[in-house]
């Protein structure tokens, strides 16, 4: 444990060292841990909470309120599936079910071979191109049964 500790704060106060002095640090520096780790681990929070004089609870506060931020890697593809009304009035419901299945896991959660998370968000500014979707940054639009399949196969590539 205390080598993980280690290991993890190796990692996380050079980031913390370049943001700390900064007007409102507390972001750039989960920004940056989760750019450079891939995920802002529960170890890091304590060593956060004490570099900025905060408490734990008001860091992990700040980590739990954004969803971006992640306790654990992602898969090598991020799916984003939209889930706000326009999405869902044009069929996201079935699409989510669809991707799920196709998949083989739940919002939140990575497949076994750590190919994919899949991952709710409210709102990617497609209205008119409902339902929709983010994978790997790039956004897509109209996902039909076919596109749905479509993502699945490439992201199982």
């Amino acid at each position: 444990m205390q080598q993980a500790r280690t290991e993890i704060a190796s990692a996380v106060e050079p980031i913390i060292d370049r943001w700390k002095d900064e007007e409102g640090p507390l972001l750039p520096i989960l920004n940056g841990i989760q750019r450079e780790l891939g995920h802002v681990p529960r170890e890091s929070l304590p060593i956060i909470a004490e570099a900025l004089n905060l408490s734990r609870a008001e860091v992990y506060g700040v980590v739990s309120f954004y969803h971006d931020y992640r306790e654990k890697p992602a898969g090598r593809h991020v799916l984003k599936l939209c889930r706000a009304e326009a999405c869902q009035s044009m069929g996201g419901d079935a699409v989510a079910e669809k991707l799920q299945n196709l998949l083989g896991i739940k919002f939140h959660e990575t497949s076994a071979d750590g190919a994919v998370t899949l991952e709710p968000v409210y709102c990617l500014g497609l209205c008119a191109c409902a339902p929709s979707a983010m994978l790997d940054g790039e956004v897509i639009g109209r996902i039909d049964d076919a596109r749905a399949e479509e993502i699945a196969a490439e992201v199982r590539a």
